[in-house]
């Protein structure tokens, strides 16, 4: 299909009261469809990975069609100015969300971009960067414990950032690195009571609520196999 093809189909599956209910859930960019993430998947799966689709797809500026620019791209031709182009325009969680998870996350340059965006101000920047964090911790099953250690002092740096995106990405990168394994998940409530004790309402959200799943959490290796 081509470029215009794609726009065409994206129009003809928009739900003006699918964009109601997503506004309702905070994304409230410009120019969304409101189309359903599992559409999307089925187009991308028809469309194949096609990088110069994904470029202008993304250049579109319609809310969807970044999505489905993420499925649809190579992460092997994701340049490094690339991936900072899309992170400034990111103006909306599940943007952001699906971004990293379907593409950012598989490029060479995710840990190292994990680590400058969390130190970035902008709302949806810097959650990319604890984004990355956790789906790098669900998604790279080569990744040894040492690559993910580093995120530790930096998921308390930023747990007193009291912005609702941005907390909430925080948390998730410390549960889904603890869950990664036994020995992270050791390492992860031990950070967590650490920031529990913080002087911060979000930094006491994110230790509450990330304690509280850890602590639950059975590691496989931990597990009764005769079971």
């Amino acid at each position: 299909m081509t470029y215009n093809e794609v726009i065409a189909a994206l129009q003809q599956h928009a739900d003006p009261r699918a964009v109601e209910g997503m506004a309702r859930f905070g994304i409230r960019s410009a120019h969304v469809l409101g189309i359903s993430i599992p559409v999307l998947r089925k187009m991308a799966k028809e469309l194949g990975k096609d990088h110069a689709l994904a470029v202008e797809l993304w250049a579109s500026g319609l809310h969807e069609a970044r999505i489905l620019a993420s499925m649809v791209d190579d992460p092997r031709l994701i340049s490094e100015e690339q991936m900072e182009a899309w992170v400034a325009d990111f103006d909306a969680w599940d943007v952001c969300d699906q971004v990293c998870g379907n593409l950012f996350d598989k490029t060479p340059y995710a840990y190292q971009k994990a680590v400058e965006w969390c130190h970035r101000e902008q709302e949806f920047v810097r959650r990319a960067g604890f984004v990355l964090m956790a789906e790098l911790a669900v998604h790279d099953k080569q990744a040894v414990d040492e690559a993910f250690l580093p995120f530790f002092p930096l998921i308390k740096q930023y747990a007193t950032d009291e912005r609702n995106f941005v907390k909430k990405a925080v948390n998730w990168a410390l549960r889904q690195i603890g869950k990664r394994n036994a020995r992270l998940r050791v390492a992860a409530i031990e950070w967590a009571e650490e920031i529990g004790a913080m002087d911060a309402r979000a930094a006491r959200w994110i230790a509450r609520d990330a304690l509280k799943e850890l602590r639950a959490w059975t590691a496989p290796e931990d597990s009764d196999e005769m079971a």
